[in-house]
Formats: structure tokens, sequence, C-alpha cells
């Protein structure tokens, strides 16, 4: 099945809650999400069985990887319980998790053996007045690190750790990531700082280019860029040269990959969003709950991916910012 513009459905992000611990600036920043905040009733989250008849659909129409998002999907009650509806559907070739990692020492055994495959961390510092700057205050860097520990003990390779760098807040941390993850079989990853949602107060000049990430490390570490493991892959790849593991940067921001990209996300309402800079879904939660047979949800998803013509990153102007969805509802 392929959208309007060639680009096939393999990837399904599903969120399941829109609650997060951390209160990172880019995401969800603490003048906005403060503690009588909003959060949607429960009422209104897409049950486990409502997702997994999502997911089903998805796959039927030629999804092979999904991933739990959230908010921070360890917040959700019971999540293992769902990650062993999703690791029976047929056709399902990666199933993973992305987190923040503050809960994840407690989870990984859970989770493994529910069926999880992979896991990714989020972790924007190992200076703990960084970190602690980048989350709103609400951890310091040891808990992430024994829950990428728990991760790798209970085999949830390969470990992804994910790195937003915003200029003059951690960009000087760069190295250091590389040096801790250098040789340990993890991927470490650099993120642009992207413009999502409209809240983070995003300017170009607070964005650190991956040329300039890449030159840094490379300055030290030599490296020299690898083929993509799979065609969509968001990450450029590149391995040291001495054999020590890989590193990758997402350049949406710089390079735009769009022509690409093989994602949809559901987030945790039951809306199906076409790009991570849509400024609104289809809702798939109605018709679930009135009755819609499975052959009428996959009619819904299809024809939804078939009229998409998104590539925000490539047109990124002043018109197409306004009114994104933000980032923490659908799970970046």
């Amino acid at each position: 099945m392929k959208d309007r513009l060639g680009r096939g459905l393999r990837d399904l992000r599903i969120s399941v809650t829109d609650r997060c611990n951390f209160r990172c600036p880019y995401c969800m920043p603490e003048e906005v999400f403060h503690g009588s905040y909003p959060f949607l009733p429960k009422a209104q989250i897409l049950t486990f069985e409502e997702v997994e008849r999502i997911a089903r659909a998805a796959v039927g129409l030629g999804v092979k990887k999904l991933r739990i998002t959230g908010g921070e999907p360890l917040l959700r009650a019971d999540l293992p319980a769902l990650v062993a509806l999703l690791a029976r559907i047929t056709g399902v070739e990666d199933l993973s998790l992305t987190t923040n990692g503050f809960l994840l020492a407690g989870y990984a055994a859970t989770l493994r053996e529910a069926g999880l495959r992979r896991v990714t961390v989020s972790l924007d510092s190992l200076d703990d007045a960084t970190f602690k700057a980048m989350n709103g205050r609400r951890s310091g860097v040891a808990p992430v690190l024994a829950g990428i520990e728990a991760a790798e003990r209970e085999g949830l390779r390969p470990l992804k750790i994910n790195c937003v760098v915003k200029r003059g807040m951690n960009d000087q941390g760069i190295l250091d990531l590389a040096r801790r993850f250098r040789g340990t079989g993890h991927i470490l990853r650099f993120i642009e700082y992207m413009d999502v949602g409209t809240l983070n107060g995003w300017r170009m000049d607070d964005v650190v280019p991956a040329k300039e990430i890449v030159a840094r490390i490379g300055a030290e570490f030599p490296v020299e860029p690898l083929d993509p493991n799979y065609a969509g892959e968001t990450a450029n790849r590149y391995r040291y040269t001495d054999g020590q593991g890989e590193i990758g940067v997402i350049a949406s921001v710089t390079q735009p990959f769009c022509g690409g990209c093989t994602r949809a996300r559901l987030s945790c309402d039951g809306q199906i969003y076409t790009c991570l800079f849509a400024s609104k879904g289809t809702d798939l939660r109605g018709p679930l709950r009135a009755g819609a047979t499975d052959a009428e949800l996959s009619d819904l998803l299809a024809g939804t991916w078939g009229a998409r013509t998104d590539r925000y990153s490539e047109e990124r102007t002043s018109q197409t910012r306004a009114g994104k969805v933000e980032m923490y509802h659908i799970g970046g």
C-alpha cells in the first residue's frame, strides 16, 4: 500500500499515554505541563484490546514494525500485557519500546518475558546538572543508566540510546556520550533539535547540524559512513573505523528524509497521524467504539495512508509550523 508520493506503510508507533514523569523543555515544558495540567481521562484512552485491533489492521496493510511510545509508556499500568498482545500478531518482525529509562530497571525482565525485542532509551546528557536541566529536574542520570544495564542483561538488543542535541544546552556533552557507549554494542544516536509541536520555543540557532556532530566525534574517534539497514531508516549511520561500534544522526532539520518516510503514529486517544509534524489526525476510536468491523477499520486506515502527501521537513515554512500536534501526544 502506497501513499500519494509512493511511500509504503511499514512502521506504526503506538502512544499508550499522554503522561510523562519528566518535563523536558523540547517536549513537555514545565510552565505548560504543570501539576494541574488536564491530561486525558482514562475513558478517552484506547484500551489494550483496541490498540491490538488497530495494530492487526495495520499489519494486514503492510506494517512490519511496532514501537510502543508515550508520553512515558512505562507509566501505563500493566504495559507488559499489551506487549504480549502485540507480540502474538503474525507478521510483526520488530516490537520495540521507547522510554526515558527512569522506570526501566524494574520492567526490563517482564517486558522481555512478554515478548518485547528491543528498547530505545532517551539520554540527553551524562552530566547530572545538564540532564536535570533537560528533564525538568525530575531525575539524575543514575536511574537511566541502571535501566540501560537492566535492558542489556535481559537481552533487549540492539539497544539504542537517543540524545536530542540543543546548542548551548547539552552539545558540550556529545563526546562524553560517545566515549561512554563506544565499544558497548549499543547504538548511540544524536537527534537534531526539531520544531515538533508549538510549545518548545524552537529556533534554528538552537540546532546543532548533524555534520557538526559527526565532525566533533570524528575528530577524536574517526568514523566512516555505513549503508542504511533498511529503506526509510531515519538515522544516517557511521561506524568507528577501529571497529568499536556505530553511531547515528537523525537530521530531520538539515537533511530531511521525508521521501523515504514509512511511519504512521497512533495517539493514545485513537487518532492516526501520518506525520510527526501533522496538525490533525484521523479518528479511529470513534468508529471502533461504534462497532466498526475489522474490514471497515482496515479500509479507514488504508484510505488515510493512501491520501497522504506529508513532507513537512522538506517544506518547513512559517505556515506549516502553525498548529502542529505536540510530540508527547504521539510519541516522537
